[in-house]
């Protein structure tokens, strides 16, 4: 480096420290990326720009990696650490060549891999955005584009507290060497790749261009699909067509988005505000897989759970914050007033009717526009779940938005379409006494200013936030699978719903709400939910909840759920210390020490946090049930056991399991158990060991409601075989409710009717029902039989009391 450079650099380092504030992707390149810092590493640069070199450099320096000013040794030869594949463009433009100096670099470092076999550099490409305003789509300047002096000056104006520094993975000269040869054309092949490799991170980063939003218009009103309903609504109504296109671009006015990079860019400066006033942390994991697959040029659907209003924010800050462009979003019309619906609107949410059937004009002025953002390349997200969750449980999916999804694939895309399972989680949730309120009756309140500004005087210390991304499903791949034929039915006007349709997005709805279960975040409060939820008295001393949390932690850790969940790296003490810091305890002390407990309304609002990680303890808590209600029996019995209920655990909780991975994991389970022991194994017999009884009475009583619910279907089935499907669900909740009485169940799902309508149906998948949804008396009464046995007599003896009430009552009204 000449010393002209050097002076021009330093003279470059005072403004741009006051000017420029970097945000580096990923935060820790060394984990994401693989890096071996033991391993030579040069950086890749899309330009020629001392701007950008300097700029990288302080980045590089607060992540702990090599200084790409730093000289690079190699075997006695001295080598620059960073190259361009583009020379500095000026006022007049640039040729956009690679330099002969980097021509000259990688031929150099590409001989010293012929010379030296256990050479293996690595070369990390480094993106510097300055700003990721996506423009509009009549301006036709390049994705990638070289800024000269003036412009450069300019952008770092407008632009420098909003810099971002994208590494990605790196490419081993030792590869290319072997692989490639080691001639000069092997610079020429590596500098084209990388610059697709920066236009297609640049495009990832700010997305695609944004239409003007009455041109979109003009083209969705001249779609074949809209002219055409246009055309028959006007003709079945005897109204002018121009009326119909007018409702018709009404509709659209109601619909679309109205995306601002102005209100994104400010609002994650506010939000991030937000976030560090409500929340301890945001922890964040497996987006190292959605940038690669943004990146990689695919349509991405993001399906999160919905939890609470704060989802929609939480998401798009965290993509914002991760290198990626906001999705459009469908919200509900509900969403949809001052000031909040002009400001989601600019956030890039669509708005959508909570049912429009049988409203032809607007379902496909709904689907044209979804098929609009699919062509342009915008991601999108939706909430497959109709509405947020009040029990804290998945619910089941509404398949309407797939369906849709699937049919704008059926109009011919040119990109891959892949769903992208997202869990989100907290550890307080705001809205979730409101939620404790409407399952017990109350109305839902209608979204409005008054509400909001309610809810933003009660927030607090909301403890941490989690964004777990699922494992990915593409569709594309997905439907090669299951219908081999999809293309088949491509109709690039107008698509129909074929045969096959329904039954594919019902059965991609169930693994799409089960990856997002599989991505479960275990937090302190969420695992402090389940032990003193368990407890008879939801009390417990202090030390009996460190050692319940840390049985689960040893469970979760040591037999993982899937390879997408998270758990804590902390201790159950730190973990026990935190929650209480949340203050939704009762804390007592004596001079045995202190007891934590949970008053009656704190008891209902904490099963919400339960449920969320419910389906992580089902095969273990079932396990733990069986063996104190047989107190010795085999592997055999247990796996036989389990395998009768597991498919209506499955259907309610979304687990994960194949009926033949069974076996395997409850081996593994009970393996867990008797290491902690919780229980004894001699060979293939499991016995209890009363050492430990009490931990293993809090597991089992984790799922105990549930077999519960269970025992009341099944014995009113069983006592009344040809019961109506419609009346056995009524029954089931209503006895459901008299039990919660009798027995001071909180839980709010317990007699919830969505559960109830899970069951029955899975009871008729299973065969347990026949045609004519009436009982099939061998396996109901094994069933009811198995069921009676797992759960306590008093229980048992509460469920044939009610029962034998309501027969003598309808027996007297008969008589009457």
């Amino acid at each position: 480096m000449s010393s002209w450079q050097k002076i021009y650099q330093k003279i470059l380092d005072l403004p741009l420290s006051l000017l420029v504030k970097t945000h580096s992707i990923p935060s820790d390149p060394v984990a994401d990326l693989e890096l071996d810092l033991e391993r030579p590493i040069v950086y890749i640069l899309p330009f020629r720009s001392v701007t950008d070199l300097l700029t990288l450099r302080s980045s590089t320096q607060a992540l702990g990696l090599p200084d790409p000013l730093s000289p690079l040794e190699i075997n006695g030869q001295t080598y620059r650490r960073y190259v361009y594949i583009a020379s500095a463009p000026s006022v007049f433009g640039s040729n956009g060549e690679l330099p002969q100096e980097s021509i000259d670099l990688f031929t150099g470092l590409l001989e010293q891999h012929k010379q030296d076999s256990e050479l293996d550099i690595q070369v990390v490409p480094a993106s510097i955005l300055w700003g990721r305003k996506p423009g509009k789509e009549d301006n036709q300047k390049p994705i990638l584009r070289a800024l000269n002096g003036p412009e450069k000056f300019f952008t770092i104006l407008g632009h420098g507290r909003d810099c971002m520094v994208r590494l990605s993975p790196a490419v081993s000269l030792r590869y290319m060497a072997d692989n490639h040869g080691t001639d000069d054309s092997i610079a020429n092949k590596l500098a084209r790749v990388a610059r697709i490799h920066f236009s297609r991170q640049q495009l990832a980063a700010s997305g695609p261009k944004l239409p003007d939003r009455q041109a979109l218009f003009k083209r969705l009103l001249a779609s074949k699909a809209i002219e055409k309903v246009v055309a028959e609504e006007a003709a079945s109504r005897d109204v002018p067509i121009e009326k119909v296109r007018k409702e018709a671009i009404d509709m659209m006015e109601e619909i679309a988005a109205d995306f601002s990079y102005s209100l994104i860019k400010h609002g994650e400066r506010f939000l991030g505000w937000l976030w560090n006033r409500l929340y301890q942390g945001l922890n964040i994991n497996n987006a190292k897989r959605v940038r690669k697959l943004a990146q990689d040029g695919h349509e991405i659907v993001y399906v999160p759970c919905h939890r609470s209003h704060m989802d929609y924010l939480l998401l798009s800050y965290v993509l914002y914050r991760e290198g990626m462009v906001p999705p459009h979003i469908a919200a509900g019309i509900n969403l949809n007033f001052f000031p909040a619906g002009p400001i989601f609107r600019h956030g890039g949410a669509f708005f959508i009717r909570r049912s429009f059937k049988g409203n032809r004009l607007y379902s496909t002025v709904f689907r044209e526009y979804l098929a609009e953002l699919f062509a342009k390349g915008y991601s999108v997200e939706y909430f497959s779940e109709g509405g947020r969750s009040r029990t804290g449980r998945l619910l089941p999916a509404k398949t309407g938005m797939l369906s849709m999804t699937i049919q704008a694939m059926l109009r011919g895309l040119n990109r891959p379409v892949t769903l992208v399972p997202v869990y989100i989680g907290y550890e307080h949730v705001m809205e979730v006494g409101t939620y404790a309120k409407e399952l017990q009756g109350k109305r839902k309140e209608k979204e409005n200013v008054g509400q909001v500004l309610r809810t933003l005087r009660k927030l607090r210390n909301l403890g941490q936030g989690y964004v777990n991304f699922g494992e990915p499903i593409p569709l594309n791949h997905y439907l090669n699978e299951h219908v081999p034929e999809w293309h088949k039915d491509i109709d690039p006007i107008e698509p129909q719903r074929p045969q096959w349709l329904n039954p594919v997005v019902n059965d991609l709805a169930v693994k799409m709400m089960t990856h997002i279960n599989d991505a479960a975040a275990t937090n302190a409060l969420t695992l402090a939910g389940v032990a003193l939820l368990a407890a008879r008295q939801r009390a417990l001393s202090r030390e009996d909840l460190e050692q319940q949390i840390d049985c689960y932690l040893q469970l979760l850790r040591n037999v993982p759920y899937s390879s997408q969940f998270t758990v804590p790296n902390d201790d159950a003490k730190t973990m026990v210390a935190h929650a209480l810091e949340m203050d939704k305890f009762v804390i007592e002390r004596d001079s045995l020490g202190e007891m934590v407990s949970l008053d009656r309304q704190q008891a209902i609002l904490m099963t919400y946090y339960r449920n969320n990680i419910i389906h992580l303890f089902a095969l273990p808590s079932l396990i733990a049930s069986i063996v104190i209600c047989h107190e010795r029996l085999s592997i055999d019995d247990i796996v036989s056991q389990i395998r009768r209920l597991y498919p209506f655990l499955q259907a309610e909780l979304f687990l994960h399991y194949s009926t033949e991975e069974l076996a395997e994991v409850i081996e593994a389970q009970v393996n867990e158990l008797a290491r902690q022991r919780l229980v004894q194994r001699d060979g293939d017999v499991v016995s209890l060991n009363n050492a430990r009884i009490g931990p293993l009475h809090l597991l089992a009583r984790t799922i105990t409601e549930t077999l519960q619910r269970y025992a009341i279907t099944l014995t009113l089935l069983n006592s009344e075989p040809e019961l109506m499907k419609s009346d056995l669900e009524q029954q089931s909740q209503m006895l459901a409710q008299r039990l919660s009485r009798l027995h001071g169940i909180n839980a709010p799902e317990f007699f919830d009717k969505g559960v109830f309508a899970i069951l029955v149906n899975t009871l008729r998948k299973e065969g347990y029902l026949n045609e004519d949804c009436h009982a099939v008396s061998q396996p109901v009464e094994e069933l009811a039989e198995l069921l009676a046995a797992l759960v306590s007599p008093e229980v048992k003896l509460t469920i044939q009391a009610v029962m034998n009430r309501e027969e003598r009552v309808e027996t007297t009204d008969a008589d009457a």
